[in-house]
């Protein structure tokens, strides 16, 4: 059985996804800089976006079929844990 998606998060169509606010635009990057930085120590890579202070996460776990599994879960807790 897959963990709970980590508070803030909702799990839906195979993806973990939540969105973040910021003050501005340097504020949200400088969040994604130290996303990128988790993401690839991990191997695990989000599909993301960025709007001036929003920054839209989504994770996956593509080579196991578009579903959500513990390595989205444990890379979720560890964005959690950048805030």
């Amino acid at each position: 059985m897959m963990a709970a998606a980590p508070e803030g998060w909702e799990e839906a169509e195979g993806t973990l996804r939540r969105e973040f606010l910021f003050a501005d635009f340097s504020e949200a990057w400088g969040f994604m800089s130290r996303v990128a930085l988790l993401a690839d120590a991990a191997g695990h890579h989000p599909d993301w976006s960025n709007s001036w202070n929003r920054v839209t996460i989504e994770l996956t776990t593509h080579d196991a079929g578009n579903t959500v599994t513990a390595d989205d879960v444990d890379l979720a807790t560890a964005v959690n844990a950048l805030l």
